[in-house]
């Protein structure tokens, strides 16, 4: 039997190795801006055409590479950033495998233009597939200059399977913004067909996070640092009135590097346990500084996972610093002893005697009297009592509880039975509210009650995407525009969502620096609050994860039913009542909301008999 193991050759190994370290265009922004950082770049511009499709160029000031290391640098498993085995477990570089320049060169046309400080001519090399095309001398400044075009042109699977172009561009932004965050004092710039979206000069940290999320995160975040023995903590997290549902910024770095952590998320929301509801998370940006030779990275090529030999003792470290960051930092109400200016409030004397206050009445007066009160006259049988009283009374009780019987419903695909909408006449047109949150009508069949916020959650649901769909809706403008700024990677998502906002009624203005004007809301938006309905709208699309414009006008249109829909404790009038009620069975599903809870029950006239019998 003849031989059949083979070494694959180097182009097909490289590609396998790239489908782990170069999953989309983001990767490849993140491995090169990392390999800037490691040579000591103090300015790195990254310019993206069609979110990286099309190319892709990293240009950092960094110490630059010989002729000889620029031809090297693509090879797999070449590295200026260890030597040898143990170096693995003291790294101080983002970067240490040498895969990624090799994966990139390998699915990609790469162009690579880099000079070393005090020589005269650089290096211009050429790359498309793994083979190299050519290489020349060039004149170009000290540091580096990549140039990554047509991304997957020899693997059309990977190419296919990319996402859209505003999808793409966000997992850019969301992975530079891990990449800024760790480095305030190197300035960072990002274009976007031609469009500047971010320019981040060197500063602080705080002054970076306020450069990258806007001034408002500012006034909600609190410091933190402690330094033990075995790790160090420092950075910032949000006061518990900054918590939110959605959209919330959580970040974790561990020697300069992003990280993934769940367990020590939840370190950090136990230290706001009872301070915020269940359910709302506060942002943070935590870096955490420890002995590399107690940590491991080398579990993923992504390098975005990371194990801690202690890792409880650190869990334990974490919650007691960002308690203490609560309780040192956090506003509280203080008694104040201060009283120059205050009224004088007299002090309460035993023996000071105080005079009986007097009472003065008419003893003459007779409530009993009533001889200057006009008396009602009765009338003179009991019939004409009660003559009013027939037209308020049903004619016909049995049309509304019927004999005890229910009718058969459909089952829907959870199992519960489905209420179908009653006629005009199979329902009562008086009901009853319960605690402001329940309507309770007779029907049929029994006794139906319903939810009134899930109905009108449900009501406006079906509204606003009936509008998403082509029916423009009213535009109401406001006097006094507000203005909202987002994050880079939210004003990708606001850009992508903003034709379906303008058909629902929302008027913005672009002011630049992703900073928009709110000139208009929808009509019958009054007393919400818009600013804070546009940051959920865009968290709730960021979140879609099919990025189908189906799905996406569905979570705009929840996220605006649930700001707009009835509050529970509202008290309605029987009008409003049967307003909603008939809205309501108008519905194409009368019985869930849209996130599936039950809207209707109905209680059968046999089991109230049974009950009261």
């Amino acid at each position: 039997m003849s031989d059949i193991i083979q070494l694959l050759p180097d182009s097909v190994a490289n590609q396998i190795a790239a489908g782990e370290v170069i999953q989309r265009p983001a990767s490849v922004i993140k491995e090169l801006v990392e390999n800037a950082v490691d040579a000591g770049a103090t300015a790195i511009n990254v310019l993206v055409v069609d979110a990286g499709r099309t190319s892709i160029q990293v240009i950092d000031n960094g110490t630059g590479m010989s002729e000889t290391d620029a031809r090297l640098a693509f090879e797999r498993h070449a590295t200026s950033k260890i030597r040898k085995a143990d170096d693995l477990f003291a790294l101080h570089t983002m970067g240490f495998r040498g895969e990624a320049l090799a994966s990139i060169a390998a699915v990609a046309q790469v162009e690579l233009k880099t000079r070393l400080e005090g020589r005269d001519i650089g290096t211009h090399l050429s790359i498309s597939g793994s083979r190299v095309v050519g290489q020349e001398p060039v004149a170009c400044p000290v540091g580096c200059n990549f140039m990554v075009e047509n991304l997957f042109f020899n693997v059309p699977a990977r190419r296919k399977f990319l996402k859209t172009n505003a999808t793409e561009l966000n997992n850019i932004v969301a992975a530079y913004e891990r990449i800024v965050l760790v480095y305030p004092a190197i300035s960072f710039t990002l274009h976007s067909n031609g469009a500047e979206m971010m320019n981040l000069r060197a500063g602080s940290l705080r002054q970076r996070i306020t450069d990258v999320f806007g001034r408002r995160i500012s006034q909600d975040l609190l410091p933190v640092e402690v330094d033990t023995a075995l790790c160090r903590i420092r950075g910032y997290v949000g006061k518990p009135e900054s918590a939110r549902k959605k959209g919330v910024h959580e970040y974790f770095f561990v020697n300069g590097r992003y990280m993934k952590h769940p367990y020590f998320h939840k370190a950090v929301m136990n230290a706001f346990d009872r301070l915020v509801p269940v359910g709302m998370q506060v942002p943070y940006f935590i870096y955490i500084e420890v002995d590399p030779a107690n940590i491991d990275v080398n579990i993923h090529p992504t390098k975005t996972e990371i194990k801690f030999e202690n890792e409880q003792a650190v869990w334990q470290i974490i919650t007691a610093a960002v308690k203490d960051s609560i309780g040192r930092f956090c506003e509280v109400p203080t008694i104040d002893f201060d009283t120059e200016g205050c009224p004088d409030i007299p002090v309460f004397d035993p023996g000071n005697g105080a005079a009986q206050p007097s009472v003065d009445f008419n003893p003459a007066y007779n409530p009993f009297k009533t001889e200057h009160q006009a008396r009602p006259k009765m009338p003179g049988s009991w019939e004409e009592m009660y003559s009013g009283v027939k037209a308020d009374v049903p004619s016909e009780p049995d049309s509304l509880f019927g004999d005890g019987e229910m009718a058969e419903e459909p089952a829907d695909a959870a199992g519960a039975p489905a209420v179908e909408a009653p006629a005009a006449d199979d329902k009562s047109p008086v009901h009853y509210q319960y605690k402001g949150r329940y309507i309770m009508t007779a029907v049929k069949s029994g006794l139906m009650i319903i939810d009134q916020h899930r109905a009108d959650l449900r009501i406006r649901y079906e509204r606003y995407l009936a509008q998403f769909g082509g029916r423009a809706a009213g535009t109401q403008r406001v006097l006094f525009p507000e203005v909202v700024q987002f994050a880079p990677s939210d004003a990708v998502v606001l850009d992508k969502v903003m034709p379906e906002l303008e058909a629902i009624g929302f008027e913005l203005t672009a002011l630049g620096q992703n900073s928009y004007a709110v000139n208009g809301v929808p009509a019958g938006f009054d007393g919400i609050d818009c600013v804070a309905l546009l940051r959920t709208m865009v968290a709730d699309a960021l979140e879609c994860s099919s990025g189908s414009v189906d799905e996406l006008n569905k979570s705009l249109a929840m996220s605006m039913a649930r700001a707009a829909a009835i509050p529970e404790g509202q008290v309605l009038d029987n009008m409003a009542m049967e307003s909603l009620v008939n809205e309501l069975f108008a519905c194409s599903n009368v019985n869930y909301t849209p996130d599936g809870k039950a809207i209707i029950c109905i209680l059968p006239q046999r089991e109230i008999e049974q009950l009261l019998g």
